[in-house]
């Protein structure tokens, strides 16, 4: 019966644009809320896909299926037709008498948090606690991992510098050197790496398209690796002459390449160029990057060329797993900046003062899925009821009631004291008063008069009181300032000097 397959198929998606619909609507608070919301959405956009392609075949009908069946309805007697699709129905469930039904309209539906929701479920098992819910990152395990590569394992790098650090593979972040890359050890380390971090954007981001993204990174791969533009990977040259290229390392000084060492000084790095341990390390590399040596015979040819073939296959995978870590890294630079935070702050905390806060994380999120089906309504029923009786408009204390009467005499909160400057503003009460002339508004309100001095205006709130003050005491330091250039300076035998009035006082009592 395709023609009711199309119909029930039609219904599904019908069924499935509302779910959505109203799950668009929600704004949940908690992040699990949203993203068990978000991962609801993403199933049932692929349930649509998967529908729309059968609804698809259906109407393309390739084997003709659907023709005959609407011939057949259209011609001969309908109600022959009729009962034996009846007669099919029947004997199809008396073959199966237990098979389900399914109900489309309570399928999509929005549930109460009283009769459970299987996806929530699925959103507590998908995040460790260290994760909390997508907020942060965990790399404990490939901090671990990183920790036992060759070339890492004489520094101690803390976790807290492995976040600032994971995406980097060159020195000097880096100490494992290009030849050190072709183990499996650090092929496995870079690939789990690059896995969990792909795992990370799909359950924290299920409705990006990150299929798109993905392939995005791959071509961008594909052409930096033809161009030999990948970070560590590009055509290594030998540099000549004193001077290097400043090309690794933290750029402030010079980068030996065949060293692969930094000089922070132009002689040093002159003088160490003459050294054994210089000569030595440039002729390995010079001949590493020949790929022969003088010494190699016809006969082993085909056995270094298929070698060096499977080398370049490793190395371009260990190359393209470095860049999807580092364009994975820089997609989620917000959540690596709040898991450094986090890191810090759990640091300075005890193992009981942590479970806690795992405790009461798992308790807030589990919160609204514990709360029975009518306790939203017995809690809007029982604020109706507790409606607070303030016919007085009295303000409001800390627990939400009113403060009493004869408190609100005392203070004065009845009277009304009004501000010119702070835009005719209304303040209840002295203390509310006194205490305004210190806030941003009058001092903005000031500052919009053309009044610096803000100290010296308590108690005015006219605006034309105020330019009268402030011309009054702008008038006042001109005139001292004035008064203080006219001054005239006298001097005595000795070179002092002094003002005329102070010279004529001393000359009298005779002390000049």
């Amino acid at each position: 019966m395709l023609l009711e397959d199309q119909r029930f198929l039609h219904e599904d998606l019908e069924r499935l644009e509302q779910g959505i619909s109203d799950r668009t609507l929600e704004d949940p608070r908690h992040i699990r809320d949203r993203l068990n919301r978000d991962h609801q959405i993403s199933g049932f956009l692929t349930r649509i896909q998967q529908q729309s392609k059968r609804l698809l075949d259906i109407y393309n009908d390739t084997e003709g299926l659907r023709t005959k069946e609407i011939q057949s309805i259209s011609t001969g007697d309908p109600f022959d037709e009729f009962y034996k699709q009846l007669n099919d129905i029947k004997d199809f469930h008396r073959r199966y008498p237990n098979e389900p039904v399914e109900n489309l309209e309570r399928a999509y539906k929005r549930k109460a948090p009283g009769e459970g929701e299987s996806a929530t479920a699925e959103i507590d098992h998908m995040f460790t606690g260290e994760e909390a819910y997508g907020r942060f990152l965990d790399l404990t395990r490939l901090h671990e991992d990183y920790l036992n590569l060759p070339g890492v394992q004489s520094r101690r790098v803390t976790y807290l510098q492995y976040l600032s650090i994971f995406d980097h593979f060159t020195p000097p972040h880096c100490p494992i050197k290009r030849s050190e890359k072709n183990t499996d050890q650090y092929f496995n380390y870079v690939g789990s790496l690059a896995e969990y971090l792909e795992g990370f954007l799909r359950r924290t981001r299920p409705l990006d398209d990150l299929d798109k993204i993905f392939a995005s990174f791959d071509q961008e791969f594909e052409k930096a690796w033809e161009a030999k533009e990948v970070l560590g990977w590009s055509t290594e040259t030998q540099s000549v002459g004193p001077t290097a290229p400043i090309t690794e390392g933290t750029g402030e000084g010079i980068w030996c390449a065949d060293c692969e060492k930094e000089f922070k000084n132009d002689n040093v790095y002159r003088n160490h160029l003459t050294g054994k341990k210089h000569t030595k390390a440039a002729e390995s590399r010079k001949a590493n990057a020949n790929g022969t040596t003088n010494g190699e015979t016809a006969r082993s040819a085909n056995k270094s060329s298929a070698s060096s073939t499977a080398k370049n296959l490793k190395e371009r995978a260990i190359a393209e797993r470095e860049w999807r870590i580092r364009k994975f890294a820089s997609t989620m630079e917000t959540v690596r900046s709040d898991t450094r935070v986090n890191v810090e702050r759990r640091q300075g905390m005890t193992e009981r003062e942590r479970q806690q806060e795992l405790d009461a994380l798992f308790a807030e999120s589990a919160e609204p899925s514990l709360r029975p089906s009518g306790a939203a309504d017995d809690e809007s029923d029982s604020s109706d009821d507790e409606k607070i009786y303030n016919p007085l408009k009295l303000p409001l204390a800390w627990d939400g009631k009113p403060i009493p009467y004869w408190l609100y005499k005392l203070h004065g909160l009845g009277v009304e004291f009004n501000c010119e400057i702070c835009g005719n503003f209304v303040y209840m009460g002295r203390r509310a008063f006194d205490k305004h002339f210190n806030e941003a508004r009058h001092i903005y309100g000031l500052k919009c008069l053309g009044i610096t001095n803000t100290t010296l205006f308590r108690e005015i709130t006219n605006i034309e009181d105020a330019l009268k003050l402030w011309d009054k005491i702008a008038r006042d330091k001109k005139k001292e300032k004035t008064g203080g250039e006219n001054i005239v300076q006298m001097e005595d035998a000795e070179g002092n000097v002094m003002p005329e009035k102070v010279y004529y006082d001393l000359q009298k009592q005779g002390l000049l």
